[in-house]
């Protein structure tokens, strides 16, 4: 899975461009995420890309860039 297609997701969840989004953008900080927009983008892309994401896996993720790296870990 590319960048492009999380921060696609991403910024369809949040109502900003893609373009704005940055691997070393902070969920929290950065995108004023919360939990429920997390949980929901990862519904989303559980359902895209037949994954299942734990819980507690979501715990160590906090960049765009984390996420990505953590989907291509579980696709392979």
């Amino acid at each position: 899975m590319s960048f492009s297609n999380i921060s696609q997701i991403i910024a369809r969840h949040i109502g900003v461009e893609a373009g704005e989004i940055k691997p070393t953008s902070r969920f929290k900080e950065d995108l004023q995420i919360d939990s429920l927009d997390i949980f929901e983008i990862v519904m989303d892309l559980e359902e895209q890309y037949d994954l299942e994401i734990p819980t507690e896996d979501l715990e160590d993720l906090r960049t765009v860039g984390d996420l990505v790296k953590y989907i291509d870990s579980v696709k392979d």
